[in-house]
């Protein structure tokens, strides 16, 4: 299959299924908060989504069934598998070296030396034929002394008997640990499945990272949908604003789950970084700012705030009212909650809290960026760069114009 053809093959299905919604592209973003632009790059083939979630819930919003959305997330795999090939350098072919199979490598650990001679008589080892094969070694024996094995069995001899004066059943160190669930079965999943996606732009244009190299060893902004790839190479941490996009949906099409609080911790602060501070735009905008939740992460105890989003892509500018907690989610109703948390005094590293219940069940899941915390470090003071796509290199805000 050529290279691009599992692109276009998804760019297909996708513009099959915004054809027949019939809403515009500005209506249909507004429902999966993305821009206008970023929908449209997905229809056209530019760009592949970095996560299927929101791919998925397009679906769900142009009434694609089961077997629609099981064929175009096989779509969207192999799409990014080859977004995935033409973003990734080509590895460097490393020459193999040949060496000669060792008969009797060397073992890991030092051998206990020999033990005394079996027998009086016994031959000098320095007179022995080197043709014949070594004889083997005595190992120590690590059985425990047998002075601390009495010791032990009179200690639990002692506490049976004690146990037995009290009337209390006796457990010992091969007993199992009372669990929270019947012997022979697991805690019961959650009800509900949820994915991330950390490398979110504003507008799906707009960034700013914080890398520790120079303008000259830094590559160019990538596409949105290439940003996590990029961030990793670089070493790359969010610069004042991370935006944490939450996809939640059910297991059961009619067995709702309530989402009741979303909240944030911090586990690390330390002074901002010291690194250049590098934007992903040159001035790039969108005509909808999704609602949102606001963490400040330079309060003593963040909190997320709901915040009203706008779509000014219309004759007028229409708010979107911000929806506070509980949400409810199914299988066919899933939720997005968008977290924009935003520092100026430090280098911090913080992760989210969902608590949920579900037909009598209660929980709180953990959400971090794949077992990590996510980061984010003010950018105060530090130098800022924008990429001159005219001449190829990055330059400061004032050889640009631009401020900020």
């Amino acid at each position: 299959m050529p290279k691009d053809a599992a692109v276009e093959e998804f760019a297909g299905l996708v513009r099959t299924l915004k054809a027949r919604d019939g809403r515009s592209y500005e209506a249909l973003g507004r429902r999966l908060s993305v821009s206008a632009s970023t929908l449209h790059r997905y229809c056209s083939g530019a760009t592949v989504p970095e996560e299927f979630a929101v791919v998925d819930r397009l679906a769900l919003l142009c009434g694609a069934d089961e077997e629609e959305r099981r064929a175009l997330e096989a779509a969207w795999t192999e799409a990014d598998r080859a977004r995935r090939r033409a973003a990734s350098p080509a590895p460097t072919p490393v020459p193999a070296v040949s060496a000669a199979p060792e008969s009797n490598p060397e073992p890991s650990a030092p051998e206990p030396g020999p033990g005394p001679a079996p027998h009086p008589t016994a031959p000098d080892p320095s007179a022995a034929d080197p043709s014949a094969p070594e004889a083997p070694r005595a190992r120590p024996r690590r059985g425990a002394p047998a002075p601390l094995l009495v010791a032990a069995a009179v200690a639990l001899v002692v506490l049976a008997l004690a146990a037995t004066l009290l009337g209390h059943p006796t457990r010992t160190a091969s007993a199992p640990a009372p669990a929270s669930t019947a012997p022979g079965r697991t805690a019961a999943p959650l009800p509900f499945t949820w994915s991330i996606g950390s490398q979110l732009w504003e507008g799906g244009c707009g960034h700013t990272y914080l890398v520790d190299r120079a303008p000259r060893a830094v590559a160019p902004p990538p596409v949105a949908a290439d940003s996590g790839a990029w961030a990793g190479t670089h070493g790359a941490v969010h610069g004042g604003e991370a935006l944490v996009r939450i996809t939640v949906q059910g297991r059961s099409p009619s067995d709702a789950v309530v989402l009741h609080a979303l909240h944030v911790r911090v586990v690390d602060r330390a002074a901002p970084l010291p690194w250049n501070a590098y934007r992903m735009d040159n001035g790039c905008g969108g005509a909808v700012t999704p609602r949102h939740f606001a963490v400040d992460l330079d309060r003593p105890r963040p909190l997320a705030r709901p915040v009203d989003g706008l779509d000014a892509s219309g004759a007028e500018v229409r708010k979107i009212p911000a929806v506070s907690f509980p949400y409810k989610v199914t299988s066919s109703d899933p939720e997005e909650l968008l977290v924009s948390a935003r520092t100026a005094g430090c280098d911090c590293r913080w992760y989210l809290e969902l608590e949920w219940s579900a037909g009598g069940r209660t929980g709180t899941v953990r959400i971090t960026d794949g077992g990590k915390p996510f980061r984010t470090s003010g950018t105060r003071g530090r130098p800022a760069y924008v990429h001159d796509s005219a001449e190829g290199r990055w330059i400061t805000d004032s050889d640009s114009g631009q401020t900020g």
